[in-house]
């Protein structure tokens, strides 16, 4: 679930990056920390064209 996260994907994906930056050392980690469905997450990132980059540790 993404509840309490903006509905808008290009404000979520501003989000859930700078979290990624400031706070977490992965993805897995975010979504456990935040009780966040991964694949929704991932989902919702990918209908405005972007996908996790582990390497970067952001979407991309």
């Amino acid at each position: 679930m993404l509840t309490g996260l903006p509905g808008d994907p290009v404000i979520l994906l501003g989000v859930i990056n700078t979290k990624l930056r400031d706070f977490y050392k992965d993805l897995d980690t975010l979504c456990d920390d935040m009780n966040i469905d991964e694949k929704e997450l991932t989902d919702k990132l990918a209908s405005i064209d972007y996908e996790y980059d582990a390497g970067r540790n952001q979407f991309v």
